[in-house]
This record gives C-alpha cells, sequence and structure tokens, in this order.
C-alpha cells in the first residue's frame, strides 16, 4: 500500500473516530424511544439546514450529477435546481401545517385524514423509497472508496456498507443532527476543492469550451422531460420525506423551520454547478473511463490532503444520508407496525431495542442491489420519484381535504408503486420518466373517488311527524 493511500485512509479513519465520539456524546436522549427518533427536540436553523443538507447533496447526488455532467454537460445541475425549489417551497406552504399536526411521521398525517389503509400505505412506499435511495449511496460510497484505494468494487461496496450501520446505530436522531452539520460542511468545501483542482488541470471554462463539444454547455441539454422529470421526482421527495417532517417538527417555531428551508434553497444551486462542471472537467480530462467514475477518478488525480478531504466529504455524506435514511425508516416502522402490533404495552425499552435492530436491518439490505447499480442518479430520483405519490396526497389533504376518498388515496398509492417501479425497470420506454407515473397515479385515482363520490345519490334525512 502507497504512502498516498495510508495517509488517505488514516486522515479518514481519524475523522470518523472523531465524528464517532461526537455522535455517541451527545447521545443523551436516545434511552427513550421517542428521545432516540426525535432528539430531543428544538434544534436551531442552522443545524436542521445542515442535516437536511447532509442527504440531499449525499455521495449519489454527488457521483450521480457529475456523472451525468459527463455525459451530458452543465445541463446536469438541474436536478439540484430541482432540490432547491422544493425546500423554497416547503418553506412557502407545508411547513406550518406539518408542525400544525402535532405528528412527526408522515404516515400518521395522512392516516387523520384517509384512514389506517392509507397508513400503512405510505409507511411502506417510504421505507422502500428510502432504501432505493440508499441503495445510491452505497453504490457512489463504493465508487469512490473502490477508485481511491485502488480495490474491487464490490468489496469497498461492502465495506462502505458495514461501516456505516455500524456508525449510524450509535446514537439516534440527536447524534445525527449534530454530526451531520460536521458532514455537509466539509462536503461542501471539498467539492470546492474538487472543482479548483478539475478548472486548474482543464484549463479553466475556456479550456472546456475548446474541447469538448458545444451541447455540452446547452443548459437544456440533457431535454425538457427530463428537467420537469427531475423537477417532480425533487420537489416530490422533499414534500413528503419522513426525515425532513422529523426536522422540520423538531424545531422551536415556524419561523425557525422555514429559516433552516431557505438556508438549504440557497445551497443546491451553487452545489449542482459545481458536481456538473466537476463532471465535465473528467470528460475531458479522462474520457475513456466509465462515467459513473467521473468524481472518483479525478480524486484520485488531486493532491493527496486535498483528495483526503473530498473523501471524507463524501464518506461524511453518504454516512449522514444514509444516517437520516434508515432512522427515518425505523422511525415509520416502530411507530405504524411494531408499537401498534406487538408491543401494545408500550414498553418503552422493547422499543428503542426495536429501532436499533430496524436501524441494522433496514440498513444491510440496500447493499444487495447496490452491487448491480450503475446508473446512480437514475436510482436515486427513483427514490425520489416515488414519494412524489405522498406529496400529491398530503397536499390534498392540507388543501383540500374533502376531494377524493380514503379508498383513492390507497389505490393511488399501490398504482403508483406497481407502474412507477415497473416503468423503470422497462427503461423508461418512450423517453417518458418514470416520475410521472409517480405523480399522475393518486391524481387520477383520487379524482375517480371523487366522481364516484358525487354520483351516489344523497339520501334526504326525514324528520318524523307526531
Amino acid at each position: 500500500m502507497d504512502t498516498r493511500i495510508i495517509i488517505i485512509l488514516g486522515i479518514t479513519i481519524a475523522y470518523f473516530v472523531v465524528m464517532s465520539y461526537i455522535g455517541y456524546s451527545v447521545r443523551k436522549h436516545a434511552t427513550s424511544s421517542e428521545g432516540f427518533t426525535g432528539g430531543g427536540r428544538s434544534f436551531p436553523p442552522f443545524l436542521i439546514a445542515a442535516l437536511l443538507l447532509s442527504e440531499f447533496i449525499g455521495s449519489s447526488v454527488s457521483i450521480g450529477t457529475a456523472q451525468k455532467g459527463f455525459e451530458a454537460g452543465i445541463s446536469a445541475a438541474w436536478n439540484l435546481v430541482a432540490l432547491s425549489m422544493g425546500f423554497l417551497l416547503l418553506a412557502l406552504i407545508l411547513v406550518k401545517k406539518y408542525r400544525e399536526t402535532g405528528l412527526n411521521t408522515i404516515s400518521g398525517i395522512l392516516a387523520k385524514n384517509y384512514g389506517e389503509g392509507v397508513r400503512y400505505a405510505a409507511s411502506i412506499l417510504s421505507i422502500c423509497a428510502l432504501s432505493i435511495v440508499s441503495v445510491a449511496l452505497y453504490a457512489s460510497g463504493g465508487a469512490v472508496l473502490a477508485a481511491v484505494l485502488n480495490i474491487d468494487r464490490t468489496l469497498a461496496i461492502l465495506l462502505v456498507g458495514v461501516v456505516t450501520v455500524f456508525y449510524v446505530s450509535l446514537g439516534g436522531m440527536r447524534s445525527v443532527v449534530y454530526t451531520n452539520f460536521v458532514h455537509a460542511t466539509v462536503k461542501y468545501i471539498g467539492v470546492v476543492l474538487a472543482l479548483a483542482f478539475a478548472l486548474s488541470a482543464s484549463g479553466g471554462i475556456s479550456g472546456l469550451q475548446a474541447k469538448l463539444p458545444a451541447q455540452m454547455f446547452d443548459w437544456t441539454g440533457v431535454g425538457w422531460g427530463q428537467i420537469f422529470a427531475w423537477m417532480i421526482g425533487g420537489v416530490g421527495s422533499i414534500f413528503a420525506t419522513q426525515y425532513v417532517i422529523q426536522a422540520i417538527v423538531s424545531t422551536k417555531d415556524n419561523k425557525t423551520a422555514k429559516r433552516s428551508c431557505f438556508y438549504v434553497s440557497s445551497m443546491m444551486i451553487p452545489f449542482g454547478l459545481m458536481a456538473a462542471l466537476i463532471g465535465m472537467c473528467s470528460a475531458m480530462l479522462y474520457p475513456g473511463i466509465k462515467s459513473i467514475d467521473a468524481f472518483p477518478s479525478l480524486i484520485a488525480h488531486m493532491p493527496t490532503y486535498s483528495a483526503a478531504l473530498v473523501v471524507i466529504g463524501l464518506a461524511g455524506a453518504l454516512f449522514g444520508g444514509i444516517s437520516a435514511n434508515t432512522l427515518a425508516s425505523a422511525t415509520l416502522a416502530l411507530k405504524d407496525f411494531y408499537d401498534p402490533f406487538f408491543n401494545k404495552e408500550k414498553n418503552d425499552r422493547k422499543s428503542v431495542i426495536f429501532v436499533k435492530l430496524a436501524i441494522v436491518v433496514i440498513g444491510f439490505l440496500p447493499l444487495v442491489l447496490a452491487l448491480y447499480a450503475d446508473k446512480i442518479l437514475l436510482i436515486a430520483f427513483l427514490g425520489k420519484a416515488l414519494r412524489a405519490t405522498l406529496a400529491v396526497i398530503v397536499l390534498m389533504a392540507f388543501y383540500a381535504p374533502k376531494f377524493g376518498t380514503g379508498r383513492g388515496a390507497l389505490f393511488g398509492v399501490i398504482v403508483s408503486v406497481i407502474s412507477t417501479i415497473s416503468w423503470f425497470l422497462a427503461g423508461n420506454p418512450y423517453g417518458i420518466d418514470s416520475s410521472y407515473f409517480a405523480l399522475l397515479s393518486p391524481l387520477v385515482t383520487m379524482s375517480l373517488s371523487q366522481l364516484f363520490k358525487s354520483a351516489q345519490p344523497q339520501v334526504a334525512s326525514v324528520t318524523p311527524s307526531n
């Protein structure tokens, strides 16, 4: 093992020893199930913003956007523009509504309006969607580790999975909030350094323009269909992501929650542009590589200490993203399935044990699929697109509560899962992205249920005469 690899590994291990210590030391609220999943409540806006940012600029988005930038150019940044719009709209139209419910699960909120069947369906869909995002996170983390350490990608993904699950299970929501602040900061700095190196090696923007095809600089190069699909998946995922709701309700008031969303929104677009440009630089510098290796190959050529900072930033974002995903999924499994059916006496000790076991199981399951994942951004946005279904139903529950029926909402979720995943597996035929099915399914089923409800004859009440 050469000196460069030893230095990078040493810095990365030291970083995560420190992060693990921080996560463990702030776990005082993790002794109860509510504390483990909620963190004790009342976090300042910059910490909540970092929590939200860490997953949405996670390794899958970073590696995936660079991969798309390698293939299509600057227009790859639109997927981060979509996320920026999502957080802006979340602050403006949904933060207050979510906080007024007094609930911290998406399934519980929907159950209030549409019944228990929708609760279970929404919970299962959320867990599946977050697990799909974790597949992309594991795959991207493995790609970086394999490139930097020059090891087999399968081994790299398995190593990432084992270390990540151990790290996530340490301290619950409060640990995730504090450590993700550091992860997000380091990640952002690392991407800035990577772009500076990439542009320097490429001769700057003028050098790219001289060597790359003109269409790589077309802001709509990926096509409006793809851009709209990213908007659906990005905005929908933010409106209906479990840990986003957990984070929002953990703030002290609406003003703090909105400010957190504004912070995240403002940081998304610059990040997307940087990641897309990194992919474009790699297309010029390393034209013969696979597109998935656009960012990892650049890291492999960076100076040792700069590369180490980028690696710990990417790894930190990976751990932060999977931490948020698995904790959110474990919270849903606890509140919607374990406690109601297997812990009716509300023994909190059993609940804490279940949450920790659920984190381990949910953390390991996506590893198998990650071994075969290569289109990282596509997979990540499948997970986001599925949540667009819940976003539509949430908007109806808040702003049109009498439209449609509980059965229409339930069928909307079922039809969405079947059609969206099937279309994705078929390769998005005719250039139609699977996210359109996630958007349209609940709209169609709720509209049909409203028509049938309206068509039913109203029975007039008759007051008996004396």
